[in-house]
């Protein structure tokens, strides 16, 4: 009798619960003033979870937002709402929108390279909101229980609400729990382990630019995107000061300007083409025609990021003197601040046509030594650099190229003593060695860099076109700039 009346008990609560629910679903219809809705929102690196959030006009809305890795920002411009969410914390934002309409959310706190791309939609409607709006993801509805009758037998109902399930039979008076499959609904511990997982899989953010000073990094090309690649690079060394310092350490000087586009044809796949202006023997008016896939992001499995890129340069506005380059970026994570990069390529046909050798006819009279002095016609180099951040958007850069095969440089005659005949030749080259500061602002990139080279293609940028050592640096600067994407 004793468990009878326990059972009968339950029955009258529920079935109060359910007409309390069911009056206050009645009232809200009536008096039509929608309820508050709690929505919980997360926020991680580069999304909200949901992305779109429905309300009703005049609802009170309590959005709990919770940051999963670093801190973000919650803004809706039109309402004037920004907020600040830190690392790991969550922040309740209240608010009342008085208009119907739609409403672009945004992460107000730069938090890495796809900053930009972390929006979102709230879609505020003047009649009443959908249970299922925003993918479950919402509550302060009418009612969040679920209420189904069994068919095949009458006056048996189910009511389900916060992951348990009732069994009421009303003509028996008893109250059952319904044990639902163990496999329905993972368990917390579960759901935070699978949650980890998918973040791990997920791309590490690139707080890094496609170059670094020449070297390129494996920095994923977005679909859909194009990508601006300007470099101007001075011919001046700032070294020694008291030569350079009266024309501005070398600002005064005469530059070369480069431009260069990229542009995702899918999120893997990209094409390149890159124009230097430098006019020297061997090189003059090049272009650069290429094409890069993404193999791997530092993320999951993979202890490294990996891209490959071949290439054509053509001289004369790529008509003649053609060099065929092929190429991998390799790019790891050392800390939370720090990345390296390896940057291995060949350049095949870098000195075709023996287009940087003497030429007899250079000199009166002929100098006939000139047809046996060979530089080579290959170049294999190797790229190394590395980058740290000193602020969340500040990183310093350093990278170094040393080459075998071809070396690229300046060719000097030697001279008989006591005469004006040529009687050798030497080759002064030295490997590419640079050094910058970068700021990334969003989409955009700019860096002041120290190198020791003016030039700038895959095939070039290895070697010094201008014969400086390691310890005589030209000014210049990278500006990158990320357009519809």
């Amino acid at each position: 009798m004793k468990k009878k009346s326990l059972c009968v008990a339950a029955l009258s609560i529920l079935c109060a619960l359910v007409g309390t629910q069911a009056r206050s679903v009645e009232e809200t219809s009536t008096n039509s003033v929608p309820p508050v809705a709690e929505i919980r929102v997360t926020a991680r690196k580069f999304d909200f979870s949901p992305q779109v959030i429905t309300v009703q006009k005049g609802q009170t809305v309590k959005l709990v937002v919770t940051s999963t890795d670093v801190e973000h920002g919650f803004a809706i411009k039109e309402l004037k709402i920004k907020e600040r969410v830190e690392a790991k914390e969550t922040k309740v934002i209240t608010f009342k929108p008085e208009a119907a309409g739609r409403y672009r959310f945004y992460c107000s706190v730069y938090c890495g390279d796809g900053h930009e791309d972390m929006t979102g939609e709230l879609v505020v409607t003047d009649g009443p909101v959908p249970a299922t709006t925003a993918s479950g993801a919402q509550t302060g509805g009418a009612s969040n229980m679920q209420v189904t009758f069994d068919e095949s037998a009458p006056g048996v109902v189910f009511v389900e609400a916060n992951g348990e399930k009732i069994r009421i039979d009303t003509t028996a008076k008893t109250v059952a729990k319904v044990e639902l499959p163990a496999d329905s609904q993972p368990k917390p511990d579960e759901q935070v382990a699978r949650a980890e997982e998918e973040q791990e899989s997920k791309p590490k953010s690139e707080p890094y630019d496609y170059y670094l000073i020449n070297v390129p990094t494996p920095k994923r090309v977005v679909k859909g995107s194009l990508n601006l690649r300007f470099t101007h690079r001075f011919s001046q060394p700032v070294r020694p000061v008291r030569q350079s310092a009266e024309n501005l350490l070398g600002l005064d000087s005469f530059a070369v300007s480069s431009l260069g586009l990229s542009y995702g044809i899918t999120d893997r796949l990209y094409v390149n083409a890159y124009r230097s202006p430098i006019c020297q023997q061997g090189m003059c008016k090049t272009i650069e025609i290429g094409l890069g896939y993404h193999w791997l992001d530092e993320a999951g499995r993979s202890p490294v990021s990996l891209q490959t890129y071949a290439s054509i340069e053509g001289n004369d506005n790529f008509t003649e003197e053609y060099t065929y380059n092929l190429q991998a970026m390799i790019g790891r994570s050392i800390s939370k601040w720090g990345y390296a990069f390896f940057s291995p390529a060949v350049n095949f046909n870098a000195n075709g046509q023996r287009r940087f050798n003497p030429r007899a006819s250079d000199f009166f009279p002929p100098a006939l030594v000139a047809d046996q002095f060979n530089l080579g016609k290959h170049t294999a180099s190797f790229g190394f650099g590395f980058s740290a951040r000193i602020r969340p958007t500040v990183s310093l850069m350093f990278e170094y190229t040393p080459r075998v095969g071809f070396r690229q440089g300046r060719v000097f005659p030697n001279f008989a003593p006591g005469t004006f005949t040529v009687a050798g030749f030497t080759n002064v080259s030295e490997a590419e060695i640079g050094f910058g500061i970068e700021k990334r602002i969003g989409r955009h990139s700019f860096s002041l860099t120290f190198s020791n080279t003016q030039a700038t293609t895959t095939a070039r940028y290895n070697s010094s076109n201008l014969a400086l050592s390691p310890k005589r640096f030209i000014i210049g600067f990278n500006l990158s700039r990320r357009f519809w994407k």
